[in-house]
């Protein structure tokens, strides 16, 4: 592995803030663009680590190629983690990083941090439908759908997915 995965630093929130606003604009995961209100949450890298972690995969020259949020269930960035859960939210790679194992290791170090949380038996996470790359990881990784718990953020947008990793 060419890359380290660690908690961002506050110099690199413009870069992963980029990184994936790019991701989802990119790949059509927007449903609305670049007027889509979540861009600006997906930016927003100090926001979520001041109030979430973020880890990033950082290469050996500090190049920022991805990163992720994670927080504890029944915290303010929990969508669907419960007390007992965790979640990850936002993962996103660069493009030019893809292909390089770092989508599957910001998922792997998410399920790392879950275990050291008092009391957490599930690492839980939505993804759209369309995110079919990212589902292939999680399924490698053995997560499971749940499907009884997909959910709509906006009533005009599609369900979103659901899977969890027994820890």
């Amino acid at each position: 592995m060419d890359f380290t995965i660690r908690a961002v630093r506050p110099e690199e929130y413009e870069a992963l803030g980029e990184i994936t606003a790019r991701a989802y604009l990119d790949d059509g995961h927007l449903d609305f663009g670049e007027d889509d209100d979540y861009l600006h949450l997906l930016k927003d890298v100090a926001r979520r680590d001041a109030e979430a972690e973020v880890l990033v995969a950082v290469d050996e020259t500090g190049t920022v190629l991805g990163g992720v949020t994670f927080t504890a269930g029944g915290e303010e960035w929990a969508d669907i983690a419960v007390p007992g859960e965790a979640e990850f939210r936002m993962l996103a790679v660069a493009h030019a990083a893809r292909g390089r194992g770092v989508g599957e290791a910001l998922v792997r170090a998410c399920a790392e941090r879950a275990r050291t949380l008092d009391g957490c038996t599930r690492l839980v996470m939505s993804t759209q439908a369309r995110m079919a790359d990212a589902h292939r990881i999680y399924e490698r990784l053995g997560f499971v759908r749940t499907s009884a718990r997909d959910w709509k953020p906006l009533p005009d947008m599609d369900p979103l997915l659901t899977y969890s990793l027994e820890l």
